[in-house]
């Protein structure tokens, strides 16, 4: 998979507050690049706890559950865009299907 853009989640645990993100994001990023998923079936047998919620839309938890990742995928095209990475609370005021 192509994922668009590693700046978001460098902008993100370079944060001091979150830079306790950097290692469990850099594990994500590697493992979806390496990936090539063809559907969310096959996202899920990788990413069990991943939560599908339609309009193309899938969010991960990052580190033990402690940040949200949100993320579009085009699965024809083998691309993940970023569209939101934050904490709980961060997360719960967006709406993830239009984020």
């Amino acid at each position: 998979m192509r994922i668009i853009a590693f700046r978001t989640l460098r902008e993100f645990f370079e944060k001091l507050e979150y830079s306790d993100s950097e290692i469990p994001l850099r594990a994500w990023y590697h493992d979806v690049k390496s990936a090539e998923w063809k559907n969310s079936n096959e996202l899920k047998k990788q990413y069990k706890n991943a939560s599908i919620v339609g309009e193309g839309r899938v969010v991960f938890n990052i580190k033990g559950n402690d940040y949200r990742l949100v993320v579009s995928i085009d699965y024809e095209f083998q691309v993940v865009f970023v569209r939101f990475i934050g904490t709980h609370k961060q997360y719960d005021k967006i709406d993830v299907k239009t984020i």
